[in-house]
């Protein structure tokens, strides 16, 4: 007796099932990369956490930042008030919600400025050369040798108080290392073959350097700025601990580390636990930075 194959019919146009995981591989991915970068998962959280008090202060503090209840000054961190109460009965923490509005986007205001500025004079050196590189360069050698928060202080003090002009005077202070960053890149991408196709090609010069070399050289100019957020955000705290921010009793961060000052002996945690919020979003600005840094290989 002959052995016979039995074979199932295929149906015509019935559809194949295809075994799938239950993660997508980009999922995956980000679960491997958050496992091995734990600290920069913990960073990024940080500065979640810190821009959701600016855009949604009510949200995670829903008292009155300028009100305070004279009974409960000079209360410790408690479960009733977090971060204490201040001299006349405030709530700290609240303030310090409410405060981050502020000191971020002066913050944002400032790394913004720095990169607009310091993008086109290091582009505009970069791409002539010459006399114009050479004027443009000297200029950014004595921002260079001015320490930025002195720098700053010094503009701030020429542009008066006020939010906005600390923002200014920051950004004008990290000028300097965008435009250095920018030039570098620019010499590296414009002498490429693309670039020299598109320029005997006769595409017009600004063209080229918009569509060509702009878009080619910004990586890292937008990694510097992921690392010099955390250093914009310690300048403008440090200008409104000096008094040259957001007239009293309107908070920010540097404002109400000045204001417990005068009471560390009584009160540590008016100063302490907004100068560990301000630490902890440098400090996490800083690695976020590094890992953005280090990503596009720079």
């Amino acid at each position: 007796m002959s052995d016979t194959l039995i074979r199932e019919p295929v149906r015509v146009g019935s559809p194949v099932r295809v075994a799938t995981s239950a993660k997508p591989a980009a999922l995956r991915s980000v679960v491997r990369t958050a496992r091995r970068n734990w600290v920069v998962v913990i960073s990024a959280a940080v500065l979640l956490i810190a821009i959701g008090f600016a855009v949604f202060p009510s949200f995670f503090a829903s008292g009155d930042p300028l009100q305070g209840v004279p009974a409960d000054k000079l209360q410790g961190p408690s479960l009733a008030h977090w971060f204490g109460t201040d001299n006349i009965g405030r709530d700290v923490y609240t303030r310090v919600v409410h405060g981050a509005a502020l000191s971020l986007t002066a913050t944002l205001v400032a790394v913004g400025i720095a990169i607009v500025i310091g993008s086109l004079i290091g582009l505009l050196s970069g791409a002539a050369g010459g006399l114009v590189d050479a004027v443009l360069m000297r200029i950014v050698d004595v921002l260079l040798s001015i320490p930025a928060l002195l720098l700053s202080l010094a503009l701030v003090t020429a542009l008066g108080f006020g939010t906005l002009n600390v923002a200014i005077a920051v950004g004008i202070g990290l000028v300097a290392n965008f435009a250095r960053v920018m030039r570098s890149e620019v010499l590296r991408v414009r002498h490429a073959l693309y670039v020299e196709a598109a320029f005997a090609s006769g595409v017009r010069w600004h063209t080229v350097l918009i569509r060509h070399v702009l878009r080619n050289a910004y990586a890292p100019v937008i990694a510097l700025a992921a690392v010099e957020f955390g250093m914009a955000v310690l300048a403008v705290s440090s200008l409104s601990f000096l008094g040259f921010g957001a007239v009293p009793p309107t908070p920010e961060w540097g404002s109400l580390i000045s204001e417990g000052r005068n009471y560390l002996a009584t009160a540590w945690w008016m100063t302490t636990l907004p100068g560990l919020v301000i630490v902890a979003v440098v400090l996490a600005a800083h690695r976020i930075g590094h890992a953005v840094d280090d990503r596009s290989g720079r």
